[in-house]
């Protein structure tokens, strides 16, 4: 079953764009400073199996993905069976420029249903799609904030888009999705959160209007990180872009916070006091067993080989992740791909204009298909 879903990754990319020259512009982020070439930090190599041997041909990679894939789904919890038949309830249409604009209803998770926003841009046949997320929907329909709305920006640009959040659980400060319920939940909240994603993708694929092959991800911190695990754990995204989350593991950041409930740190309430692990608070769940391990987020990134990323990098991911990013760039060589792997850097944790622009073309470049 694994070496089918690689099987798969290969078959999605192989449909995917990217068929032209990248444009400079997009290049040059896909290019590795010299800086770090040669530097992969304290990381240990994804393509290295438990008994000390090394994946050398994509055959053998198909069989250490599915390990990797494994232990972590064994370490984070096992998904339930997916939702069945996902489809999109409308409740609401309103025109907006040039899309249509759709609060749409889902079932995301067994038992529980979430509302969103589906944008339609005009023109007729498939088009590419990008699933959005963040703590509520209407961030990134270009309702609130500034620089967060990438649903509303990449359906003026073509792309069919859907937008969602956890708004019920952000208001009771819970964030996550806990199956089967709050009280005892089994997975970790944000492989849950992967989850809900892959069954929205999966609603996606079903529309007229979606190419199935050409859905990709993106979300800014908290949707970041719920960007990141989806499409390293779903790998029919066919490209994602994650916004700051924080890559790795970090644990003097209090922004990069996987040890919290809400996230890998889940257990029981009463929770934890909010903040930095020290020994009068410390972190709880399968949080500290992974760090116990020596595991690293890194390994997750290893998945999306050769599927295309780019980290939006902020405060959070600052150059320096180059050093666990070069695991997945020699995994990508290793299977004949080059400029999969890209990374933008501001100083603020916040987007900017110009580093969303960078986040539209990659999209428009790897999931829209070659102009002929």
């Amino acid at each position: 079953m694994m070496v089918l879903l690689f099987a798969l990754t290969v078959f999605v990319t192989a449909h995917a764009g990217g068929e032209e020259p990248m444009p400079a512009a997009l290049a040059k982020h896909f290019t590795i400073p010299e800086e770090w070439a040669d530097d992969r930090g304290d990381y240990p190599s994804p393509l290295r199996f438990a008994d000390g041997t090394v994946a050398k041909t994509p055959e053998q990679w198909q069989q250490r993905r599915a390990a990797i894939l494994k232990q972590w789904h064994e370490l984070l919890g096992q998904w339930p069976e997916p939702v069945e038949n996902p489809q999109f309830e409308v409740i609401d249409s309103t025109r907006r420029e040039n899309f249509q604009q759709l609060k749409v209803r889902l079932q995301w998770v067994p038992g529980e249903s979430t509302v969103g926003y589906l944008l339609i841009p005009d023109g007729d046949g498939p088009r590419p799609a990008v699933i959005t997320v963040f703590y509520e929907p209407e961030t990134a329909i270009g309702l609130k904030g500034e620089f967060r709305d990438f649903a509303y920006q990449l359906a003026k640009r073509g792309f069919v888009t859907l937008s969602l959040g956890t708004t019920e659980a952000t208001q009771a400060q819970t964030y996550g999705l806990y199956h089967p319920s709050l009280d005892d939940a089994k997975v970790q909240p944000l492989s849950m959160l992967a989850y809900a994603a892959s069954t929205a993708r999966r609603a996606l694929a079903k529309r007229p209007e979606v190419d199935p092959k050409r859905i990709g991800i993106t979300g800014h911190s908290f949707g970041g990180k719920w960007s990141m695990f989806a499409s390293c754990l779903d790998d029919q995204f066919a490209a994602a872009a994650w916004s700051d989350p924080g890559i790795v593991f970090q644990q003097d950041r209090p922004s990069i916070n996987y040890w919290e409930p809400w996230y890998l740190g889940y257990h029981k309430q009463p929770w934890r006091k909010r903040g930095l692990v020290t020994n009068e608070n410390p972190a709880k769940g399968v949080y500290p067993e992974l760090i116990r391990q020596g595991r690293d987020l890194h390994e997750l990134h290893a998945l999306m080989a050769p599927r295309p990323m780019l980290v939006s990098g902020g405060s959070e991911d600052p150059e320096s992740r180059w050093q666990p990013l070069g695991h997945t760039i020699a995994v990508n060589r290793m299977l004949g791909y080059e400029s999969r792997v890209g990374m933008t850097n501001r100083p603020e944790h916040s987007p900017n204009e110009e580093s969303n622009e960078v986040i539209y073309q990659f999209f428009e470049y790897f999931l829209k298909p070659a102009k002929k």
